[in-house]
């Protein structure tokens, strides 16, 4: 059997220069940390051998030391390029694919594994080859030479080093926007620009609000919502999003000319355990919860003011990311036969793939011209909600694991205090759709979970 993933990303740049970067095996460790070294045994050809170096302390050692050399099995000027490397009991393949986009370039990896070993290779060549794939997307980018014009959007991300936020600002770097990302600990391998703050006072990175250009801010500030409803705990979830937000705005309040967008993040959880009541962006709020509401509604208020043309509250549903903490932790009890049915049941599930949840802000920042969002609230959620006895059926469909039993909620109650989290995060759910992303004309690239669940997972095919 093989098990093979897919990656694509829009680079704003012709194919030729893509390919330039791409088609040369001897740059690939420039953009792709995953690969340290290449060595070709003769020219770029099908046919030609070589050797390659995955990055890792012990992988790597290991390879060099075992591993056949690799061979080029397709080489296409400008469209493809495809290396075979085998291993003791099966096969590496990895390609990159181009293919004309409008005025720039889709380039789209594909890993494929197979034999005896393609699970555990899968698994432990995956976490080299695509983890944080977007970034190194991004890097290539700057290889490529896509630079900002003088008139880009410059967008000032806060929380940018966090899953969502690298993800954002890896996309917008590689469509040719200016990023700028905030952050407590700046890292030097990220290929965009990145300034110090204390996500509570205003400093020296206001600057980076007041630009020739037109600005935008997304807010992505907080901390992850993965622990014990203490209300120590809330509290540090409600203050790490709405100091922040109280931050940028009054940073923003200085400037000469108001900001052109503002994305602030919220969450569909604002409605708590909303049983079977359809939340869309006009639904009230419950009043007095102290989990989830008592943290998102500050935290939406806290905008209340900010000097700026557009603003977007993005209430988000769970966004489907293989390396995400949501997905991959469900993943990992499918796989080891817990796959059942959480609690009753019933809960409705919300999400969106990660790929819909990146072109949704790309919208509210104004950068699709097919789209236009309104001021206000935005749901960002697909429009087929699930429910969790559904959701965990299709998880163990992909996964190809049979039925398994299901979790009682006073065992999950129990694990949920042994791991310090919160039950709530399994045994509640809401169902959540937007009207404004229909009424505004957006298609979901993945509406239905299957088609997302196809897209992320590692699927399984005849190996020829």
């Amino acid at each position: 059997m093989a098990r093979t993933t897919t990656y694509t990303q829009f680079l704003a740049a012709p194919p030729e220069a893509v390919w330039a970067v791409v088609g040369d095996p001897g740059r690939w460790p420039h953009w792709h940390p995953g690969i340290t070294s290449v060595v070709l045994h003769g020219p770029a050809e099908p046919g030609t051998t070589g050797d390659c170096a995955p990055s890792g302390r012990l992988l790597g050692p290991l390879h060099r030391r075992t591993a056949e050399p690799f061979t080029i099995t397709e080489l296409t000027p400008g469209r493809a390029i495809t290396i075979d490397q085998p291993d003791p009991l099966g096969r590496v393949r990895i390609s990159w694919r181009l293919r004309p986009s409008g005025a720039g370039t889709e380039l789209t990896q594909e890993l494929t594994c197979t034999g005896p070993s393609a699970a555990p290779a899968r698994a432990v060549l995956g976490r080299v080859l695509e983890g944080d794939l977007r970034v190194s997307f991004a890097r290539l980018a700057r290889l490529v030479g896509i630079e900002p014009g003088p008139d880009a959007l410059t967008v000032v991300i806060a929380g940018g080093t966090g899953s969502l936020g690298r993800h954002l600002a890896a996309d917008l770097t590689c469509r040719a926007v200016r990023v700028v990302v905030l952050t407590r600990t700046p890292d030097p391998r990220l290929p965009f620009e990145q300034q110090r703050w204390d996500g509570e006072t205003v400093g020296e990175w206001a600057a980076a609000l007041d630009n020739p250009g037109p600005t935008a801010v997304v807010n992505l500030a907080g901390q992850l919502v993965d622990c014990r409803p203490t209300p120590a705990n809330i509290a540090v979830l409600r203050d790490s999003r709405v100091r922040p937000t109280r931050a940028l705005v009054e940073a923003a309040a200085s400037l000469d000319r108001p900001l052109a967008h503002w994305v602030q993040a919220s969450t569909t959880a604002i409605w708590s355990d909303a049983g079977e009541t359809r939340c869309t962006e006009s639904t009230p709020l419950p009043i007095g919860l102290p989990q989830m509401t008592g943290v998102a509604r500050p935290w939406e208020n806290a905008l209340t003011g900010a000097n700026t043309r557009h603003h977007v509250v993005l209430r988000t549903s769970v966004v489907l990311d293989p390396q995400a903490p949501a997905l991959r932790m469900l993943c990992r009890l499918t796989s080891a036969g817990l796959g059942g049915r959480i609690g009753s049941g019933e809960q409705w599930f919300s999400w969106i793939h990660l790929a819909d949840w990146l072109a949704v802000v790309r919208a509210a920042l104004g950068l699709d011209p097919g789209v236009t969002l309104p001021s206000g609230i935005v749901v960002a959620a697909t429009d087929f909600p699930v429910r969790n006895r559904d959701l965990m059926a299709a998880l163990r469909r992909h996964l190809r694991r049979p039925p398994a039993p299901p979790t009682p909620a006073a065992v999950l109650r129990l694990g949920a205090l042994v791991l310090r989290t919160d039950p709530a995060l399994g045994l509640t759910g809401r169902h959540a759709t937007s009207t404004v992303l229909r009424e505004a004309g957006y298609r979901f690239r993945y509406p239905c979970l299957d088609d997302a669940l196809r897209d992320l997972l590692p699927q399984r095919t005849r190996a020829c």
